[in-house]
């Protein structure tokens, strides 16, 4: 992949790399909401734990006793063995979803088995596990279709990746995630000539996302600019 160009005027094109890097930016940026993400994909299961004990209980502890060595590889970016053998005897997150899709840790599995896939460059296959993925809660549902952007961004399909960003930043659970998908709506928008597109929703990222600790939105008068607006 070629490096991302960077900007320094107001009136230079946006590069496609910078719609089309995956997760890893904003993994890098935000840590601790990552880890909130992970903190809530446990949460889930631990409430569906709760939940249709007498049906799935027996499976949903096997599958939750199961996740752990996966989840670990996951923590140190070793995606491969988190998704295949992540050691100790235990499934990685494959197995899990074979063993235990029906469950509550099934499902989480076809999260994390997306994400490992969109960071090994498998678009396909991310893709695959992220639509068998049933989100729930205020930031599951957004992290999905973000990532499901990235993946149809780097296989070139912006159509897809154009409404999946959008899915995403119409989520109201997180303005974090809500200012970063409009930022690349806008993006993949102003890359492909829609300018009034992209005017659209950088200036929504504007007006409904002010805050002044977040880089997206202290450069926003230059992508409105950059995108025909306020000239």
């Amino acid at each position: 992949m070629a490096k991302r160009k960077t900007s320094q005027s107001a009136d230079e094109t946006v590069d496609v790399q910078e719609v089309q890097a995956p997760a890893q930016p904003f993994w890098e940026k935000n840590q601790n909401l990552l880890l909130y993400v992970v903190g809530g994909i446990a949460v889930l299961v631990a409430a569906w734990f709760g939940y249709k004990t007498l049906i799935v209980g027996p499976q949903q502890t096997e599958a939750v006793n199961a996740s752990w060595q996966a989840q670990a590889q996951f923590d140190r970016d070793s995606f491969k063995l988190a998704l295949e053998n992540p050691g100790g005897g235990y499934d990685g997150f494959l197995g899990i979803i074979e063993k235990y899709g029906s469950t509550p840790a099934g499902n989480s599995a076809k999260y994390y088995a997306g994400v490992c896939y969109l960071q090994m460059g498998d678009f396909d296959n991310a893709i695959k596990y992220l639509d068998e993925f049933s989100p729930a809660g205020d930031i599951l549902p957004a992290m999905k279709y973000g990532i499901l952007g990235d993946c149809y961004s780097e296989k070139k399909e912006f159509d897809k990746a154009l409404a999946s960003y959008k899915k995403a930043a119409d989520e109201e659970g997180n303005e974090l995630l809500s200012a970063y998908y409009l930022k690349k709506l806008g993006m993949l928008n102003e890359y492909q000539g829609n300018a009034a597109a992209a005017n659209e929703a950088y200036e929504r990222l504007r007006r409904d996302f002010p805050n002044q600790s977040s880089p997206d939105w202290r450069d926003i008068e230059k992508y409105i600019y950059r995108s025909g607006g306020k000239k």
